[in-house]
């Protein structure tokens, strides 16, 4: 029997001469392989549809635990944009990454909500390091290691917040602080509002580049210290940043 099931290709490897099993990150059943039988030849329809960023609703014989076998998609979004540069594509493939990593440690549909509305607001135009920072922000909590964004992580002290620190967990107030480095104090705002933001819902975003670059570093060392997570694509971001 084939089922309907919504879902994005998260990552593909060849099966064989002519076909490829997929990696589809699905809003019902989670992560699945699923077998894209002959889409490597020419003529194949599932040629086109057999890649990375592929979303759409995924017509499927679904084995449960089990290699599923696709037969067809309805395309929801291609993405266009995205694919077309290289910075927009290297975060993006960064989160598809970021995104299976955190779901394969919690298995929470809203992880998989989040990381749709991110690639549709870089797919939009919006800025896609602010955009992989709100959501590698948001995903810390599924992680069970989100900094202490609300009050100084050492006190309590919800005020004199003087600055964000990787190694200490998050706000240092005043009276707290002893050798961190101090950051701009519209960063320290920023990262409580990326916390909180509903990222569907976002229409404007500026910010400058010196708190983005403040942001993405506090990001970077966090989850080098508290995750566990190692992504090659991170280490790809990194050098393509520093271009």
């Amino acid at each position: 029997m084939i089922e309907k099931i919504e879902g994005i290709v998260v990552a593909e490897k060849s099966y064989g001469e002519t076909s490829k099993i997929l990696d589809i990150f699905t809003k019902e059943y989670g992560i699945i392989g699923v077998l894209s039988k002959g889409c490597k030849k020419m003529k194949s329809p599932l040629r086109s549809i057999s890649s990375k960023f592929t979303y759409g609703v995924f017509y499927l014989y679904y084995k449960e635990n089990k290699l599923s076998t696709l037969t067809s998609v309805d395309v929801l979004h291609i993405f266009k944009n995205i694919k077309s540069d290289i910075s927009k594509i290297s975060y993006a493939s960064f989160l598809l990454e970021l995104a299976s990593s955190t779901f394969r440690q919690n298995q929470n549909n809203e992880i998989y909500d989040l990381l749709i509305a991110s690639l549709l607001k870089i797919e939009e135009g919006f800025d896609p390091m602010v955009i992989t920072n709100i959501l590698e922000l948001k995903y810390l909590n599924y992680l069970g290691v989100m900094p202490s964004v609300d009050a100084c992580v050492l006190c309590g002290n919800t005020k004199n917040i003087t600055t964000l620190s990787s190694i200490r967990g998050g706000y240092i107030c005043t009276n707290c602080l002893t050798t961190e480095e101090i950051v701009s104090s519209k960063t320290i705002k920023l990262i409580r509002l990326f916390y909180y933001v509903d990222i569907a819902k976002i229409s404007k975003l500026e910010i400058g580049n010196k708190e983005k670059m403040e942001i993405s570093r506090f990001l970077d060392d966090y989850y080098d210290s508290y995750t566990g997570l190692y992504l090659k694509s991170r280490n790809f971001l990194r050098d393509l940043n520093k271009i």
